[in-house]
């Protein structure tokens, strides 16, 4: 065990919280106030995932993550796991949404499902299984990942009926993250790159059609190129976002102190609380926060270094760059680097799903982190 590492990724996770239950008051108290007449209602339930996703945290941290992967029963010759069982789950999940009176539509989208007291977002939890499932599945074939139907052929296709789903909700943000984490993890298990090519390739007729295909979707390429073009349209929420960086400027306009939250910048409690970061904080406090994603990501890297077992790397790679693409989008997108995608910004954003499943994520790393006493990579012995 490295309690350095250890330390690094609880103290990084535990300021990146606390700035978000902050930021989130800041971003939703007169929303709040005007809605319920309580000025404290989103930091409230704010504050309810938070205990709950430390909770799993908590929990993930101690329970043998390697259980994960267990024999459960065998169907004919195949070995059914436990991380199959939640491969199935997640499927249903995302089903579910579909079920009149289970899911959920706000928006145009139809995307969380109705889990009493609050609602839940399966695309969230698709991407943790993804992980635990990519992990498992290249240990035990990590000689022949080299092959195109077991490198590439086999977990593609799960990859390719997730994303099917998810984008009838429609989420095209979290299909390409999916899709991202996919493909990387797959890189580093040892696929060919050239594979890894002629599968991007194959797949930008895809993204055209998807794109072409919405008038939703071109609105947001066209602001994304041009934001001025349409600025009382599709680019408002770009240009209100580039107004919050810019009001900003080096050292913020205080805490509490934001215009465009004055409802100017649209999603600002969620997908575009950096901006108000950057307003309020200013590009310290956003460069500060920067930091600690960064920070976190190489405790990540680190843990997956001093792991004994292709699995616990694997598996350490794939949640430290979930949570590191997600967060290199949502900057992206925020600073008007990518067109506007509907990611939150982890473990500070409002909304439930994706920061009880990050801190779940957390949890593991944890777990992997102490339960490891490989000292580097390249001594690391495989079992398959």
């Amino acid at each position: 065990m490295n309690t350095n590492d250890t330390k690094g990724l609880i103290i990084s996770v535990a300021f990146l919280v606390c700035i978000g239950i902050l930021m989130v008051y800041s971003s939703t108290v007169l929303m709040s106030m005007k809605k319920y007449n309580n000025s404290f209602h989103y930091l409230l339930s704010h504050v309810f995932t938070v205990f709950v996703g430390v909770a799993a945290m908590v929990i993930l941290s101690r329970v043998d993550y390697k259980s994960l992967r267990r024999p459960l029963f065998h169907i004919a010759s195949f070995q059914i796991s436990l991380v199959h069982v939640m491969l199935l789950i997640s499927l249903i999940l995302l089903l579910l949404i579909f079920v009149p009176g289970l899911g959920i539509a706000a928006k145009g989208a139809r995307r969380w499902l109705r889990l009493w007291p609050t609602t839940f977002q399966p695309s969230e939890f698709v991407k943790l299984v993804m992980v635990i499932f990519l992990a498992d599945y290249m240990d035990k074939n990590l000689h022949r990942m080299k092959d195109l139907r077991y490198g590439m052929v086999v977990p593609i296709l799960i990859m390719v009926l997730f994303q099917g789903i998810i984008i009838l909700q429609p989420d095209f943000g979290a299909v390409m993250s999916l899709g991202i984490l996919t493909m990387g993890l797959l890189l580093l298990g040892g696929v060919r790159l050239r594979y890894i090519g002629i599968m991007f390739l194959a797949s930008l007729p895809a993204i055209y059609l998807l794109v072409i295909s919405s008038s939703y979707r071109m609105k947001r390429i066209m602001s994304f190129t041009d934001p001025w073009k349409d600025s009382r349209g599709s680019g408002f929420q770009l240009i209100q976002s580039f107004i919050a960086f810019g009001n900003g400027g080096l050292t913020g306009l205080g805490l509490g102190g934001s215009k465009q939250k004055l409802y100017f910048l649209p999603e600002v409690h969620t997908d575009f609380i950096f901006s108000l970061i950057g307003e309020e904080l200013g590009l310290i406090g956003a460069v500060f926060v920067l930091v600690l994603f960064f920070y976190f990501c190489i405790k990540g890297i680190k843990v997956a270094g001093r792991t004994n077992d292709a699995f616990s790397y694997f598996l350490t790679l794939g949640l430290t760059m979930m949570i590191g693409v997600q967060v290199i989008i949502n900057f992206a997108v925020t600073t008007g680097l990518m067109p506007t995608k509907g990611l939150p910004l982890p473990f500070i954003s409002y909304g439930g799903s994706s920061l009880l499943i990050n801190l779940a994520a957390v949890g593991i790393l944890i777990n992997i982190s102490r339960n490891n006493k490989g000292r580097m990579a390249e001594n690391r012995t495989y079992v398959n």
